[in-house]
């Protein structure tokens, strides 16, 4: 079962290493309120997708970056996504942040968490409209 689970994991560090530097261009994002601060940065809390993977990493793993959920375009597949890092910009205005995968989706893109949203919505015009033009690509956390 242990020599399963090591090349389960290598299996999965080694597609993670090629996802390195895949990109999406023209990609819806939405926003959804994780609140990971008030919730002590709780994957179970928040009900995410990559808890199951995920939760029991350090706190410092946990905050390092905002969250979002993944759904686009050039994707890995929800589980191997957990935990994975985008560098996501905002096509109109150029704001720009990494985040950590923690969920999936459905609407094709990505789900922001609120407080990365507004970080990228610098113009308000995504917050008017309810989702905005993003450019990804997978980076190393």
């Amino acid at each position: 079962m242990r020599s399963l689970q090591a090349l389960l994991f290598l299996w999965v560090v080694a597609m993670a290493s090629s996802w390195a530097g895949t990109q999406a261009t023209v990609v819806r994002a939405t926003y959804h309120y994780y609140n990971p601060s008030q919730i002590n940065w709780d994957l179970r809390a928040a009900s995410t997708y990559c808890a199951t993977w995920d939760a029991d990493k350090p706190l410092s793993w946990r905050q390092q970056y905002g969250w979002t959920a993944f759904c686009g375009p050039d994707s890995p597949g929800a589980q191997a996504a957990c935990g994975q890092c985008l560098q996501v910009r905002n096509v109109a205005t150029n704001a720009q942040t990494k985040v950590r995968i923690v969920d999936k989706c459905a609407n094709g893109g990505l789900d922001l968490d609120w407080g990365v949203f507004k970080q990228l919505d610098t113009n308000g015009q995504g917050y008017q409209k309810g989702s905005m033009t993003v450019d990804y690509q997978f980076v190393g956390c």
